[in-house]
């Protein structure tokens, strides 16, 4: 069998760490959850990065204690606190400086730099 061209290789290599790069932003976004109460703290939705209402905690008695309209705007209210807090998580993860990788461009480059050097498998095997 013949072996494959180097730049075959490393564009086989990218693309693997490319979908591992995806499968971590993924796992960043999913992990977001926010949990902010309402005004009377009686009503704590979650909701996630994509401003999806997960779950929704009503206190004992809040049914009772608010009619209709009230209850609407205390569940309304604390949506959207949550959505705003889902969102300003997701902009200090997504752009925390730390765990930004390198780019693969930079990568490339180097190694086209350097004839002779292995091609880069960026470390990771498939899984």
């Amino acid at each position: 069998m013949r072996e494959l061209h180097p730049d075959v290789n490393a564009t086989l290599g990218m693309t693997r760490e490319l979908r591992h790069r995806i499968a971590t932003v993924r796992e960043r976004s999913d992990a977001i959850v926010a949990r902010r109460p309402s005004p009377s703290g009686l009503v704590i939705p979650e909701v996630d990065a994509k401003g999806r209402l997960r779950d929704l905690f009503l206190a004992p008695g809040t049914c009772d204690r608010f009619d209709n309209q009230e209850l609407a705007a205390e569940i309304v209210a604390a949506i959207a606190e949550s959505t705003a807090d889902a969102r300003r998580q997701y902009e200090l993860v997504m752009n925390d400086p730390t765990e930004i990788p390198r780019p693969l461009a930079d990568i490339v480059r180097e190694w086209r730099a350097n004839p002779g050097s292995p091609v880069p498998n960026f470390g990771k095997s498939e899984e």
